[in-house]
């Protein structure tokens, strides 16, 4: 989940157009080469080689100063061996909410811009914390990786599977570390319950099912179209996104529940969920997806449908994934959870903890496990930390994020074509499909660019 990119029209003492002019446009190929279009600062010589100094400050700039991006700011500087000098947003009333998260943190106020661009070139930057909206996720990721800095992007990764491919390409191709923020892969009791499933205790699985059932997403009405607040460089705001009116509903939160920027509920809580799922699966792909739902609850101008099942087929077992706003009654009596289903038990894992709940006449223990009062986030931020220094890869690497949300989003296009669809893993391509295989990308609003 994220907020907002901002700027204003007069960047600092340069004008957006005269920027853009002078840096280019972020250009990478998906599988191929990746281009950098600026000259890449010359880092720290810890970052790009082997290890960071223990005793280094480890210099992180926010871009996107929204709910999650400073949520993402604060579990940072947390850490003392942190700190901020630069975050970037459209819109000024986010940059000075952010300006108040360092100062809390750290006594003193660090600088702001308008650009994205200006805090990856930055020769005192070592990592870009990507708090946007979805739909600005992957510009801002590749132009860091080109420009030798480490990133943690919220999730999900992309709201493309060709721009998650990109973001995976360009780490790659750079030797990033790249983080997607999906905390509950670094939670104590999911990784419990992880384990628990990988030690065969429940016996074959043949279901995995995965729900969120939210009583507090509410209807956003159906409000006029208006003139951007005063401070919002709306156009920066759409980026590669299609250009349309302003209009509240699709601004800051309610974003998610737009097809221009992000994915609905699926890619938004089922990102966090299906990701467990796949833990527990050892990272398999679909074979086949299907899906159906729509706006069966709420009348407003929200997008995303507000009722959804996609059902994915792996050959040995099928995993299912739903959710329904105006609803807290999910499955097992939990408004949101992953149960995998076991020939001799079932396990049931939610934010708050897990449990086994064994097969009649089967010799499997019946466990109950709460959840530690342990911050996950912070252990998901410390993780990313560690392997800023080590170099080694994070506990949800850049593949990982780009895996779970390739099949959340293999979700939605199955929704959007009406159909079911095969899946080519390896090709990242629907089979005989060429209508479901052109939602795989989406256009670029120019001058932007995402090539591959």
């Amino acid at each position: 989940m994220a907020s907002s990119l901002s700027g204003n029209t007069a960047m600092d003492t340069m004008t957006r157009r005269q920027f853009i002019h002078s840096s280019g446009v972020v250009s990478v190929g998906a599988i191929g080469a990746v281009r950098s279009v600026t000259q890449s600062p010359k880092p720290r010589a810890g970052i790009l080689g082997a290890i960071l100094g223990a005793n280094e400050r480890i210099r992180t700039a926010l871009v996107g100063s929204g709910g999650m991006g400073r949520g993402d700011l604060a579990t940072f500087l947390k850490f003392p061996d942190v700190d901020c000098p630069v975050i970037c947003d459209v819109d000024d009333a986010m940059l000075a909410k952010g300006v108040e998260v360092v100062e809390k943190a750290r006594g003193k106020k660090p600088e702001t811009v308008k650009d994205f661009r200006r805090v990856a070139d930055r020769k005192d930057i070592d990592v870009v914390v990507v708090g946007t909206p979805d739909h600005w996720h992957a510009l801002p990721t590749v132009h860091a990786c080109q420009a030798g800095k480490d990133v943690y992007c919220e999730k999900p990764l992309a709201t493309t599977i060709g721009e998650g491919r990109a973001m995976l390409t360009a780490a790659r191709k750079h030797n990033r570390v790249v983080q997607m923020g999906t905390q509950w892969r670094s939670s104590e009791h999911c990784r419990e319950a992880i384990d628990y499933v990988h030690a065969g205790k429940l016996g074959r699985i043949r279901l995995v099912r995965c729900w969120a059932y939210l009583n507090w997403v509410k209807p956003i009405g159906r409000p006029p179209d208006a003139d951007p607040p005063q401070g919002v460089d709306y156009d920066m705001w759409l980026g590669p996104a299609p250009k349309r009116p302003f209009n509240p509903n699709r601004f800051h939160f309610n974003f998610r529940w737009f097809w221009d920027y992000a994915g609905g509920l699926m890619t938004d809580w089922g990102v966090h969920l299906i990701n467990l799922a796949l833990w527990g699966m050892k990272g398999r792909s679909p074979l086949r997806v299907s899906c159906t739902g729509g706006k069966y609850a709420i009348d407003d101008m929200a997008e995303t449908p507000d009722t959804q099942i996609a059902t994915y087929e792996f050959g040995d077992f099928t995993l299912i994934w739903e959710h329904q706003y105006h609803g807290a009654h999910g499955c097992e009596g939990r408004e949101h959870g992953v149960a995998f289903y076991g020939t001799e038990a079932t396990l049931i894992v939610t934010a708050k903890g897990w449990e086994i709940a064994p097969e009649p006449d089967r010799k499997v223990e019946t466990i109950k496990k709460q959840a530690s009062n342990r911050d996950c986030r912070e252990d998901h931020v410390r993780d990313f930390l560690n392997c800023v220094r080590s170099r080694k890869r994070p506990v949800t690497d850049v593949e990982v994020g780009h895996h779970v949300s390739t099949v959340a989003a293999l979700g939605n296009i199955a929704l959007r074509v009406g159909r079911s669809i095969a899946w080519n893993a390896a090709k990242e391509q629907v089979i005989g499909d060429a209508e479901a295989n052109r939602l795989i990308t989406r256009p670029y609003r120019a001058p932007w660019k995402l090539k591959g």
